[in-house]
């Protein structure tokens, strides 16, 4: 059995075509083309390549890779940090709040402790004072000039 490649291009690379081959190509201008090209660099020279370019290679690809993890480490991977920044943002607000809310609390317990400390300290009214209300309301108003009584004095 015959290893024939499944791409029709990748066929054209690695044999040569009869002429009954380039009529079935006439009718698939891709094909024909890819053809063209083959031939055009079967015909180039083949160039010289040193006996150690296997290696020069491998050697190049390895100085890739390992610059290309220097660089890696050098930069900031800001993919880690942004999850972190969230919790630690979220963790702030909410002892922000906290902080306000306790703060206000204790304001409202001392104003509490304020109201019943004076209201402690003065004795509440008599139940004659509260019984004679109106006329204690009418001593506390303040008094108007009688202008007949006025008159009559001049």
């Amino acid at each position: 059995m015959e290893n024939r490649p499944s791409n029709p291009s990748e066929s054209l690379w690695r044999r040569k075509l009869s002429a009954a081959d380039r009529a079935e190509l006439r009718g698939q201008p891709e094909l024909e083309l890819e053809a063209q090209l083959t031939d055009a660099l079967a015909s180039l020279a083949e160039a010289p390549v040193p006996s150690n370019f296997t290696a020069r290679v491998l050697a190049a690809i390895e100085l890739e890779d390992v610059q290309a993890a220097r660089s890696q480490g050098r930069t900031w991977n800001w993919h880690w940090l942004w999850p972190r920044v969230a919790v630690a943002a979220a963790v702030l607000i909410f002892a922000g709040i906290s902080i306000q809310r306790y703060e206000e609390n204790s304001h409202r317990l001392a104003l509490v402790k304020n109201v019943a400390m004076v209201a402690a300290a003065q004795p509440l009214p008599s139940m004659d004072a509260l019984e004679n209300l109106d006329a204690i309301q009418r001593m506390s108003q303040s008094a108007h000039a009688d202008g007949q009584l006025l008159a009559d004095l001049q």
